[in-house]
């Protein structure tokens, strides 16, 4: 029997995420002692392995008890083909956007003399197949990843301090 932070531990989770998890419905300790611990056995450390796999899958929350219930797998294929199309979805989202940061290498003298204006990249991003969603989502990844270097991306295309101010707040939200 494990308590809930030995379970936390085992699968490198937070206590928060077992209770989290307890709060859905989709774990419930086998037992509790005199003091109101809670006490995981087998069973319990082996949903939990499976709620894991299906998280590690990108599989929402709220999904995973259609999948630990179905008896005869009768959800689980159909949610597993459309968390496939899901992920195929972005991985060509990102692809798009890769090959769209590949143009514009391709002529980095572009941006080294700060010929690339504000409007021509967006010219370039909706040329490579992007939408104002994939542009956004595009700033929000470039924040998350690299602020400083988004900073100076900001500014190399002339764009007004307070404008740059804007868009890195709602990037990093």
């Amino acid at each position: 029997m494990l308590s809930i932070g030995q379970l936390a531990k085992k699968f490198n989770l937070s206590r928060a995420t077992i209770l989290y998890y307890e709060r859905e419905g989709l774990l419930k300790p086998s037992g509790r002692s005199e003091n109101g611990y809670r006490w995981f056995g087998q069973t319990e450390i082996d949903r939990l392995a499976t709620i894991c796999t299906y998280r590690s899958f990108g599989i929402a929350v709220a999904m995973i008890p259609k999948l630990l219930d179905d008896v005869h797998n009768a959800n689980q294929l159909r949610i597993l083909k459309e968390q496939l199309a899901t992920i195929e979805s972005k991985v060509q989202q990102l692809k798009t956007q890769q090959n769209a940061i590949l143009a514009l290498l391709q002529t980095p003298e572009l941006l080294e003399e700060n010929m690339v204006t504000k409007e021509r990249w967006v010219e370039i991003m909706k040329a490579a197949g992007l939408n104002e969603t994939d542009m956004k989502n595009w700033h929000k990844q470039f924040e998350k990843m690299e602020p400083d270097a988004h900073q100076e991306f900001l500014e190399s295309l002339s764009i007004a301090d307070d404008e740059i101010v804007s868009i890195r707040k709602w990037s990093a939200e």
